[in-house]
């Protein structure tokens, strides 16, 4: 590649970054973001904020898949949605001047089919993770964990309870007798020359208890990063992690630069991490996703972790059991 077309292609990145964004929340996804706080307590009260229906039941432990990032985690009767993206089959991401990523699949939910949410986690401000319908229906008073610089966009739009986490920061989540530590792990939305151009991008551990006991049952969203040298520090400080949910899609910008994980990324994570099964998500849903599920399927079976892995198609729940304490 010449040197023009790398300035072009950088150039491409930067305005990906910047008009995934709504115009108003741009400049202050660039903006200096501001200081968290390392031990921030959120009291859930029994009903969730502006929502209708049943609340998830105490004895749900599990994982539903929606589509993309998105996924409903139900524990002792609270319920946590990732990365909400619920544009429909044929939707357009925009991508700003005229460029575009269209949606090729349809979530398994609409955004008014959701069941009473308690909170939401949002590992970055991009178009597919928090997208247009999102940004105009979702409550604003609703919960959401997401970096600080994500945390300035959505202020821009009204959200009224951010609670933004540098790496290594937690949340502790109390509803009734469960409680939820969130914490911010490190990622990286790209290689280290589009460092300054991509935006801030957090993985999460989410460790749940009941009555104030130790962790029974252990999460980590990998978020919308690529393996690297600072994600070996995960298994040093939680070295039991049960299940990981791990976003891949290879997805490249202008079709040349990896900013997420493909399928062999996949597997180096899940051998890095060393959970105890795994999920796939974050795939075939947009058209700059270029690493098929078929391609983690391969490394998976190369690797021999068959057994350490569920595959679920939209709609599909995984359940799984805390330990006993």
């Amino acid at each position: 590649m010449t040197i023009v077309r790398r300035i072009q292609a950088l150039l491409g990145v930067a305005v990906l970054c910047g008009a995934a964004l709504p115009a108003h929340a741009q400049d202050a996804a660039i903006a200096p973001t501001p200081a968290a706080s390392p031990g921030q307590t959120l009291n859930l009260p029994a009903a969730a904020a502006g929502a209708a229906g049943a609340p998830a039941a105490a004895d749900d432990n599990s994982i539903q898949f929606i589509g993309t990032a998105t996924v409903l985690i139900r524990y002792g009767g609270m319920t946590i949605l990732t990365d909400p993206n619920f544009l429909h089959k044929g939707g357009h991401v925009a991508l700003g001047y005229g460029l575009t990523s269209e949606r090729l699949t349809e979530p398994a939910l609409s955004l008014e089919q959701l069941p009473p949410v308690d909170l939401v986690i949002l590992s970055h401000f991009h178009g597919d993770h928090f997208d247009q319908l999102v940004q105009e229906k979702l409550p604003r008073a609703i919960p959401i964990v997401t970096t600080p610089q994500s945390s300035l966009a959505l202020e821009t739009l009204g959200f009224t309870q951010r609670h933004a986490l540098r790496t290594w920061d937690t949340l502790t989540v109390n509803k009734g007798g469960a409680t939820l530590r969130i914490s911010a792990m490190p990622g990286r939305h790209g290689p280290p020359v589009l460092a300054g151009l991509l935006p801030a991008v957090m993985g999460s551990m989410l460790e749940f208890s009941r009555n104030g006991g130790a962790p029974d049952y252990r999460v980590y969203i990998t978020g919308d990063t690529l393996v690297y040298d600072d994600l070996r520090e995960i298994p040093r400080r939680y070295p039991d992690v049960d299940l990981a949910l791990l976003h891949l899609g290879g997805t490249r910008i202008l079709g040349v630069m990896k900013v997420t994980m493909d399928g062999e990324d996949g597997v180096r994570m899940m051998q890095l991490v060393a959970p105890q099964h795994a999920i796939p998500i974050h795939y075939n849903d947009y058209t700059v996703f270029k690493s098929p599920l078929s391609d983690f399927e391969r490394a998976v079976k190369a690797a021999e972790l068959q057994n350490k892995v569920s595959y679920l198609k939209h709609g599909e729940t995984y359940r799984f059991i805390p330990k006993q304490r």
